[in-house]
């Protein structure tokens, strides 16, 4: 049917403001298409060079330039439990590819860290900038121009959307991203939640801590809960990069093998040489990036993609606000409870009919674009299917069912959880910011308490550990920004914050720093914009100020003399900490050009 007015709205707000970049782009696009691969165009030397590992065969047939070569981009390692299954991929795409006629090199690998293994540590503020640098990573792989398509093997939070950068750059190539899957469902989430509140609390020791921790995180695939890797496996399904039903199938099983040699094989034939050319430049549009702002709103999914999606717009040439990602919010109804926006995980999420439930649900009412290109073809519908085995262990479709396996987890369009999706821009005199509220009560929608004002994580936590913070009190936690240390998450910050309102205490966040889709029960005006390190008026903030945090009208304000306060100096730390360690010295030029959240915490977009 016909997208919804709100949608179709917005969605032309958009093209009509990025119509110059827009236009810019696609004739880049457009001109790189026309030039082609030109394989036979390579000097000898060059050519040599490309394909000297591979067999008589292929090297007669790159010469020749009629058989499509497909590049591999990979963030495998074996250190990341959702990166892992990744080591056995490239020789199931190469076999796909000769059974298709074409060739399969792996063009390059590209950093990929683990935001759970750094979090609360001085590597996490290298995690923002990763996604930047995996997309220089990965176009340094395509720029040897070999390649008539790629296949991009990523799941975690900030390489998808480094790696979407890439395609995009390399817009004139035809990309297919290829999931791993999630792990099987461990312990559950929620009660992982209560042994890190309890170990907070100094009520169980370490000991218990990590065996609740390693119950949770116990094998191959993604994190079942739902924060930015899972978001990303969600966005490339609802924006087309995925094959459809591919997102949330387990790592390791017969179903996952023939999904990523469908792609594989799916990717070959889109290129330029075949009937279905499909650059990644010219599918992803307006109307795939509403999409996604769509489905991250329905699901509740991760705050990271206010920026994520931002940035990997504007590598489009398009230009998506956070305003746009608010109304959107505002038209879309919430339609998934996956931890921390319920008790299920994202299992429990693909079982009750996961993805193809979903899109069903968003088409029935038009949020969501039809009429778009995909890597399977035309048209977001042919995603509203459960992938499946045939008896011959050939991929198969089947319509996916009209009600939801699990009404709890997953809903109808006519009978939504809330109204709408849960994120929330704020504005006000202490600048713009996002709240997620899909998880937190309605009752703590609107905080209005006393700031106590931290310049670091570990302040919090020992004011906490000393009892000073058993009250009501807004924690102002600034020079967290990606120009002060890298933007780094702060869900360290989540237990004791948690303890506390638990015990009856009315609080709240307000940070120039990061949470990502783990973030909770816990109201959190995060992202705030500019940051303190630019002498944003989260600097100016003293302790005892009054903070109001509204996510019911979208406002972040300290009350009071409001002519005093936009008087005061805004405060400087010093900051030399941040600079040394764990590389951080080597993304001092990330520090100095990043631009602002709201443009994408970028250095391309600054």
């Amino acid at each position: 049917m016909a997208a919804h007015s709100s949608i179709e709205a917005i969605t032309r707000r958009i093209v009509e403001r990025s119509k110059p970049h827009r236009e810019a782009y696609l004739d880049r696009v457009r001109r790189a298409a026309a030039k082609g691969v030109h394989r036979s165009t390579l000097s000898c030397g060059n050519l040599a060079h490309g394909f000297a590992v591979c067999s008589p065969a292929e090297k007669a047939a790159l010469a020749g330039d009629v058989v499509p070569n497909l590049g591999i981009i990979t963030a495998y390692n074996d250190m990341l439990s959702a990166h892992q299954p990744y080591e056995t991929f490239p020789p199931i795409i190469r076999e796909a590819a000769r059974e298709a006629g074409g060739v399969a090199q792996v063009a390059g690998g590209v950093p990929a860290m683990c935001d759970g293994v750094t979090q609360g540590q001085p590597g996490m503020e290298l995690s923002l900038f990763s996604r930047d640098a995996i997309a220089m990573a990965a176009g340094i792989g395509l720029s040897h121009n070999m390649f008539d398509a790629a296949v991009f093997l990523g799941i975690c939070d900030k390489i998808v959307p480094g790696l979407v950068i890439a395609a995009l750059t390399f817009g004139h190539l035809p990309s297919v991203f290829i999931p791993a899957g999630p792990m099987t469902s461990g312990l559950p989430n929620d009660e992982k939640s209560r042994i890190r509140q309890l170990y907070a609390e100094g009520k169980v020791g370490r000991a218990e801590l990590l065996e609740a921790e390693s119950k949770s995180y116990h094998g191959p695939g993604t994190c079942t809960f739902y924060g930015t890797a899972n978001s990303n496996q969600m966005l490339m399904e609802i924006m087309g990069f995925h094959m459809p039903g591919a997102s949330f199938v387990n790592p390791g099983t017969p179903l996952r093998e023939a999904l990523t040699r469908e792609a594989a094989k799916r990717a070959l034939a889109i290129t330029a040489l075949g009937n279905e050319f499909t650059p990644a430049g010219e599918m992803i549009d307006e109307r795939s990036i509403v999409n996604g702002v769509v489905g991250l709103h329905a699901t509740g999914g991760s705050t990271n993609h206010t920026m994520h999606l931002v940035a990997m717009a504007r590598a489009a040439g398009i230009v998506l606000t956070w305003q746009d990602i608010s109304e959107l919010s505002d038209t879309v109804p919430l339609l998934a409870r996956v931890y921390p926006n319920g008790l299920a995980d994202v299992n429990h999420f693909h079982a009750a009919g996961g993805m193809g439930f979903l899109i069903k649900q968003l088409l029935k009412t038009g949020l969501v674009h039809d009429d778009v290109r995909t890597v399977f073809g035309q048209g977001l519908a042919a995603y509203t299917v459960e992938a499946r085995l045939d008896e011959n262990g050939m991929v198969v479709r089947e319509e996916s069912p009209e009600e939801s396996g699990d009404p709890k987890v997953l809903t109808r369009i006519e009978s939504p959880f809330q109204a709408n999706g849960g994120l929330k821009m704020l504005h006000g005199n202490l600048g713009k910011g996002v709240i997620k509220i899909s998880a937190v009560k309605p009752e703590r929608h609107v905080i209005e308490a006393p700031a106590v004002v931290f310049h670091d994580q570990q302040e919090l936590q020992d004011a906490f550990k000393k009892g000073e913070l058993n009250k009501d009190f807004v924690a102002v936690v600034r020079f967290q920004g990606p120009k002060a240390n890298g933007m780094p998450e702060l869900h360290r910050l989540t237990p004791p914050l948690g303890v506390l309102q638990d015990r009856g205490f009315k609080v709240a966040l307000v940070t120039d720093g990061r949470m990502s889709g783990a973030s909770g029960k816990v109201p959190a005006a995060i992202h705030v914009t500019p940051e303190a390190s630019d002498g944003g008026p989260i600097a100016k903030i003293q302790n005892g100020d009054m903070i109001r945090i509204d996510a019911v009208n979208g406002t972040l304000e300290v009350l009071g003399d409001a002519a005093e306060f936009a008087a005061r100096p805004a405060v400087e730390t010093d900051l030399t900490g941040n600079d040394f360690g764990m590389g951080r010295e080597l993304f001092a030029p990330f520090r100095q050009h990043v631009g602002p959240a709201d443009q994408g915490a970028s250095v391309f977009f600054a």
